[in-house]
């Protein structure tokens, strides 16, 4: 029976950190953050973790999801981001499909998701506060015209393991093995709120781009969580045939939220709201092993079943003439 990897390929095991693949949920619009109750939300999501995901998520969705496409059996945390869509030079949209990260079997889509205590190499001398029930954050926005958060950044792949360079705008040329996009978000909280009005005021980043240290936390936010990342890889091959792309070779690629920002990428964003079983994930955060602690993690294929009903029924996957809710 084939496990997911649920390591790195570099994971020192004397440290601890999380790395795991989440096949795809669903591919619709709903957003229970930003536009909780609105069936639907203003853009399309891609969205992986618990099947407790609704327009409407309240509580602690840890006790109420059954399943999860995440490798690990405890996660029914929910992540998601907007959906990359290839603009044609006839002015129509494909969606850009998804493709499993190195090392994490054949997983439907979905995405990469890390916890870190401090980085790859380290756990650091502070004390980790997993995320509480009922917490939810984002980080990045639709309406960012610069590309000024060094934690949302892309990869042009050279294949699938290829790391760097990271850029702040779209790649400029055809990508051998696609692209990556990735979402840091930050780790230092306020000790008090579990969400607030614009979904990242109770937290403050610290972080300084890529899986490095974080410089310490503020007073206002002094207590510090597990860095959370995610990568997801687009399958861009597909579209690298230049002249499908506009006539005067710009980049092709655009966000499911539209072209706020002249197809720079900026506008890049990701949305998340704890769902971890219990004290399993605090149990890992305080522990020195790699994986220690007794974590569960389940098959590919249990993982690929878990899915939710659609609640919007439209058109995202065909050649479209505009982008959904645009």
């Amino acid at each position: 029976m084939k496990l997911l990897s649920v390591t790195a390929a570099f994971a020192v095991p004397s440290y601890a950190y999380l790395r795991f693949g989440c096949a795809t949920l669903s591919v619709q619009r709903l957003d229970p953050v930003v536009e909780p109750g609105k069936i639907p939300s203003a853009h399309v999501h891609q969205i992986v973790g618990g099947n407790a995901f609704n327009a409407t998520m309240e509580g602690d969705i840890g006790e109420k999801a059954t399943c999860t496409t995440c490798s690990f059996s405890e996660d029914f945390s929910n992540y998601w981001t907007a959906v990359l869509y290839f603009k044609a030079r006839n002015g129509s949209y494909k969606r850009v499909p998804q493709y499993p990260n190195a090392l994490l079997g054949d997983l439907t889509g979905g995405m990469t998701v890390y916890y870190l205590q401090e980085d790859f190499n380290s756990n650091g001398k502070n004390k980790i506060t997993a995320f509480k029930p009922g917490f939810r954050m984002t980080v990045g926005s639709p309406t960012a015209t610069k590309g000024v958060h060094a934690g949302l950044r892309y990869t042009c792949l050279q294949d699938v393991m290829t790391r760097f360079p990271e850029t702040a705008d779209f790649p400029k040329s055809p990508c051998p093995a696609g692209i990556m996009a990735i979402h840091h978000f930050p780790a230092c909280w306020d000790g008090k709120n579990l969400d607030s009005p614009n979904h990242q005021d109770h937290m403050y980043n610290s972080g300084r781009g890529g899986f490095v240290a974080a410089s310490a936390c503020p007073s206002s936010h002094p207590v510090r969580m597990p860095q959370l990342a995610l990568e997801t890889m687009w399958d861009t091959r597909p579209f690298n045939d230049k002249s499908l792309w506009p006539a005067d070779g710009s980049q092709p690629f655009v966000w499911s939220f539209g072209d706020m920002d002249q197809n720079k990428g900026y506008g890049t964003h990701a949305d998340y709201a704890f769902g971890w079983k219990a004290d399993s994930l605090q149990r890992t955060m305080d522990s020195k092993p790699l994986l220690s602690n007794g974590l569960k993690t389940q098959t590919v294929a249990v993982s690929n079943k878990c899915s939710i009903k659609t609640s919007v029924v439209e058109d995202v996957d065909g050649w479209l003439p505009k982008l959904p809710g645009m």
